[in-house]
């Protein structure tokens, strides 16, 4: 397969895409893996700058993959005759403190259980590394609304009140849960929430770039973000370092309803159905300032009144499209539609101009997919 080209053995009925995305990934500049597959083939499988088996941080496109063990826990009647229904304080007493007994596992998984920081977003991140006072941060925060009335994005504490929901209901903490019942079952040896010492020299390093001449606080962030402590630590709402490859193999099982190319299951069809059943249209979200299709533990992808604000997924993407942006450098999706699995991993966190980087991406190859009329 040139690189580049659409793969027509892959994709019987491609059309010829508009543009050529591995050429948009290499004007951009920096690392990046770009893998696509079409009814489970590859037809993009590319690295530029970097090995095709070295390892992106992937920030919040992370969410997903502690959501589905969350689904799973319910699926397998873990949580409770209520599922997702119950309370997350039914499992963790603490975290009722100060208004927050009636919030719901269904509710985090929304964004909806009104707290969507701790005690700000940036003293959030600089306790992630450290999961007992993030922990105990959940438990002393205050609600900014009732739950379930409105959408505002968990930054970080999606995955922190998840993750500590896995830990109450398993005994085990949530990556060592995620390993087992998720990542193992379906061969994913390059997907880690926190990264293992050993593999660190694969680690792509993070390039940060900022507007203006701010360059003592550009190296300031890069220096921390790149810190050895900081990749390895467990961070389920934004800590997986993974390859393209691997993200893209988990969500082609996700597109298959739950099972991996060789029949092993992890979740159920039903399961997979009610994780990507939309929870939000156009409602404008608290904390980003815009509108966001959410799913549960999903974003989703379709049209928008919005030019200022296009979908992460590409301007072409279906509404039954499903996955994660990652801070504008990294994304990952499956559209049932097109049979279609895109997946985009960079090392550039550069904000706005990343995400419209990303869209023109995801275009270049839905423009190649024209989605079937009919899709589940």
């Amino acid at each position: 397969m040139s690189a580049g080209t659409v793969d027509s053995a892959g994709a019987a009925d491609a059309v010829e895409p508009a543009g050529d995305p591995l050429e948009l990934v290499r004007a951009r500049g920096g690392a990046a893996q770009l893998c696509v597959l079409h009814r489970g083939r590859p037809v993009l499988d590319e690295a530029v700058n970097c090995r095709p088996d070295d390892l992106f941080w992937t920030f919040s496109a992370s969410k997903p993959l502690v959501a589905l063990v969350v689904h799973q826990l319910a699926e397998r009647g873990e949580l409770g005759p209520d599922g997702l229904d119950t309370p997350v304080a039914a499992h963790w007493p603490e975290f009722a403190a100060r208004g927050k007994e009636g919030i719901t596992v269904r509710h985090v998984l929304r964004h909806r259980a009104g707290v969507p920081v701790s005690r700000g977003a940036l003293g959030d991140a600089l306790r992630m590394t450290d999961w007992p006072r993030a922990v105990r941060a959940v438990e002393e925060a205050e609600p900014i609304h009732p739950p379930g009335e409105g959408p505002a994005y968990h930054f970080l504490n999606f995955g922190t009140i998840l993750g500590e929901l896995v830990r109450r209901v398993t005994g085990e903490p949530v990556d060592v849960r995620m390993r087992a019942t998720l990542l193992d079952p379906l061969g994913l040896d390059d997907l880690h929430l926190g990264l293992p010492r050993a593999l660190r020299p694969r680690a792509v390093p993070i390039r940060v770039e900022l507007p203006g001449r701010r360059w003592a606080a550009r190296r300031a962030a890069q220096l921390w973000l790149n810190r050895g402590r900081l990749r390895g630590a467990v961070v389920p709402g934004a800590g997986v370092s993974a390859n393209a490859r691997d993200l893209a193999r988990l969500y082609q099982a996700l597109l298959d309803g739950g099972a991996g190319p060789d029949g092993t299951r992890v979740l159920e069809p039903a399961t997979v159905a009610e994780a990507r059943r939309p929870s939000t249209e156009g409602e404008r979200d608290r904390f980003l300032g815009f509108p966001v299709r959410w799913a549960q533990g999903f974003q989703l992808g379709g049209p928008t009144d919005d030019p200022r604000h296009p979908r992460a997924m590409g301007a072409l993407s279906s509404a039954l499209t499903f996955g994660h942006n990652g801070s504008n450098c990294c994304i990952a999706w499956a559209d049932p539609t097109r049979e279609l699995v895109f997946v985009h991993l960079t090392n550039r966190l550069p904000g706005s101009p990343g995400r419209l980087h990303q869209i023109a991406v995801a275009d270049a190859v839905l423009a190649g997919y024209p989605p079937r009329e009919k899709a589940s």
